[in-house]
């Protein structure tokens, strides 16, 4: 109980730092929706009319206060843009985001798992080099270039993949329309894989070799334990920590999306919202995205923890 109260009062503390901070940011950031940067031809009684129905002609520190009190009762706002809620506007564009980024990550860690592993228990081997060399390309390859040639060659070139967008001009109805949504979504999967597998690759097999120097490890190769049962029961165990803690900090990407990638492909998800927000200054829309991004970040970190003092006791020490 002592532990949920003092991570319960932490994630209150860095969620009240961040709000400050991010609506400060907000706030000082030039050529604001109201200030009639973007739109020369508004007058200054436009201006005004529009700063008086956003609240925004109140002192900042009212304004703060009313936006942190519509914060604890979920209302994120109003979007300057398209006049709907956030919370509309978000979960509009919220599922596509999810699906994709929990399939690319499922995939790349089970991916980055298995290539981790046999990398480590064939060390010095070709394998091991084939591996390594795969990752480190993996690692230096930005997600854009990829993504570019990915779609020239399989989208323009062969006609594989869709080039953007997330359905066909017809799409089919029932399961039909799921699948068709699956195609186009299938090259920035495998982009987001490629790119997020090479540095988890070579953590884990850092991580796994450090493992098999081990005394138990020795110990259980003498008993003549096979391979197979030391990878179960020795090796995967002793990697579920850091996993766990990677995994706590993978969530704010659910949620946040890849602004390049769904710019690229044309996907309507989180990323590209933020993107277009910012754009436009759409500062109710961007600060929703941040809060959340910041109340995941926070949620995982505590998640992840709870999970390592149930994974190794020893942690509490």
């Amino acid at each position: 109980m002592n532990y949920l109260f003092r991570s319960f009062l932490y994630t209150l503390l860095m969620l009240l730092l961040i709000s400050i901070l991010s609506f400060g940011a907000i706030h000082m950031a030039p050529n604001s929706f109201m200030g009639g940067e973007l739109n020369p031809n508004m007058t200054q009684e436009a201006i005004a009319k529009l700063q008086s129905i956003y609240g925004l002609d109140k002192p900042l520190l009212q304004q703060y206060i009313d936006w942190v009190h519509n914060l604890l009762s979920l209302n994120f706002g109003v979007s300057f843009v398209s006049g709907a809620e956030v919370s509309t506007v978000v979960a509009d564009r919220l599922p596509v985001t999810l699906w994709m980024n929990i399939t690319a990550m499922v995939i790349t860690f089970v991916v980055s798992l298995w290539l981790g592993i046999q990398s480590a228990l064939n060390h010095g081997k070709k394998s091991d080099s084939f591996i390594t060399q795969f990752s480190l390309l993996s690692f230096a390859m930005p997600s854009y270039y990829l993504a570019l040639v990915l779609m020239m060659v399989l989208s323009v070139t062969w006609g594989w993949f869709p080039i953007a967008g997330m359905h066909s001009l017809e799409p089919p109805e029932g399961i039909g329309y799921y699948l068709d949504m699956a195609w186009h979504l299938t090259l920035p999967i495998i982009v987001m894989v490629f790119v997020g597998v090479g540095s988890l690759v070579l953590y884990i097999r850092s991580l796994t070799l450090e493992i098999l120097k081990s005394d138990y490890i020795y110990f259980a190769r003498a008993r003549g334990i096979s391979q197979s049962q030391i990878i179960r029961h020795y090796i995967l165990p002793n990697l579920l920590p850091p996993i766990v803690t990677i995994l706590g900090l993978s969530l704010p990407g659910l949620i946040g999306g890849s602004v390049i990638l769904e710019s690229i492909f044309g996907i309507e998800g989180m990323g590209q919202l933020f993107y277009l927000s910012a754009m436009s200054r759409d500062y109710p829309v961007i600060m929703g995205i941040l809060m959340m991004s910041a109340f995941l970040t926070l949620i995982g970190n505590q998640i992840a923890d709870a999970v390592l003092l149930k994974l190794n006791p020893f942690v509490k020490r």
